[in-house]
């Protein structure tokens, strides 16, 4: 992009000025601890952060595949995550589209910002007058940073437990947030929590590009919330992995991820959906042995699962067969009752 379009796009993106002092009543520190980070391994970019306030998940976190992530926080300007992602889509640095944001911002005082960009180049800003215990710390591609902490020594924490961690990105990022807990966190307490992270490059659809998208409204352990919420979505993700699978006739590879998907989490996690739907599938593929024990799984967390199978031929999800319909509710039923006699 020319520099002069450049530079009339960010007069047209640009804030509009605030005030350095925030007027009470109009704007207060919806934000406390976050992390923005992109794997160096994979390039997913991401974004966590708990707050002890109500839905911080709509304000906080920002990023866009093959662009980069943002973290907008303190006394929160939320118009910094779409214009820092606009400038970064347009080629600048993180460095440079949060230099050009900050420095347009009369009220960058109160502000606390971290961004990373595809390429992991981070940056942050702490203004002067963000609530004590306030700071941040850059380290490779990935940005930890706090405000209104019970003690200065919380986001040194996220960034050690973020370096010393393993898995993926969203596990990182929550070990991250695990560890600013344990260190004090918030001196308000805590009440909510997110996670974004995204794919290093779009693929045009959203709802694929966006691997965790999570948020935790109102919780008195929002953190640990997150966390099982993560695990679910681990578990949901993988039973549709195995439904890709299924698609292209690739079995062996569709019971792997369907194994897989139905160990993550107990069954009562998801009342024995995940078990159902295995379950059908396999009687769809006429490997009505393997797909019993899963039916029987289902039943065992909630009979309605054995109302339903009668109902699934008119959708097609079924062979239109009384005597296997008939089987498959018998089976059900019979492991129930075998356990009542126990």
């Amino acid at each position: 992009m020319h520099p002069a379009s450049l530079f009339m796009m960010l007069i047209f993106l640009t804030p509009p000025s605030m005030e350095t002092v925030p007027r009470p009543g109009l704007r207060r520190p919806v934000a406390t601890y976050s992390i923005v980070a992109r794997d160096p391994a994979t390039g997913e970019m991401g974004v966590a952060v708990q707050s002890h306030w109500f839905s911080v998940g709509p304000i906080v976190p920002w990023a866009e595949p093959g662009v980069g992530a943002v973290a907008t926080q303190s006394f929160v300007d939320p118009r910094y995550g779409p214009l820092g992602l606009e400038l970064m889509r347009a080629g600048r640095s993180a460095e440079e589209a949060l230099s050009a944001l900050v420095s347009t911002d009369k009220g960058e005082a109160v502000r606390q910002v971290a961004m990373v960009d595809a390429k992991g180049r981070v940056a942050a800003h702490t203004g002067s007058r963000a609530i004590f215990a306030a700071g941040h710390q850059l380290g490779n591609q990935y940005s930890v940073q706090a405000n209104l902490m019970e003690k200065p020594t919380v986001w040194p924490a996220m960034a050690k437990a973020y370096e010393a961690s393993g898995g993926d990105l969203a596990e990182r990022l929550l070990a991250a947030l695990e560890a600013a807990e344990a260190e004090g966190g918030d001196i308000r307490g805590r009440q909510s929590a997110a996670i974004l992270v995204v794919s290093a490059t779009s693929t045009g659809k959203p709802w694929t590009d966006r691997l965790f998208d999570l948020r935790v409204e109102d919780h008195p352990k929002p953190v640990a919330e997150l966390r099982r919420l993560v695990q679910l979505q681990r578990a949901y993700r993988k039973l549709n992995e195995g439904d890709e699978w299924v698609t292209e006739k690739e079995m062996d590879k569709a019971m792997a991820a369907y194994k897989e998907a139905t160990t993550i989490v107990p069954d009562e996690a998801t009342n024995g959906e995940a078990a159902f739907w295995v379950g059908i599938t396999l009687v769809g593929e006429k490997r009505l042995d393997e797909a019993i024990p899963y039916m029987i799984r289902a039943y065992r967390q909630d009979k309605n699962w054995a109302v339903l199978v009668p109902r699934l031929p008119a959708s097609g999800l079924l062979p239109d067969d009384e005597g296997l319909i008939e089987k498959l509710v018998a089976a059900m039923k019979q492991d129930k009752k075998e356990n009542e006699d126990e």
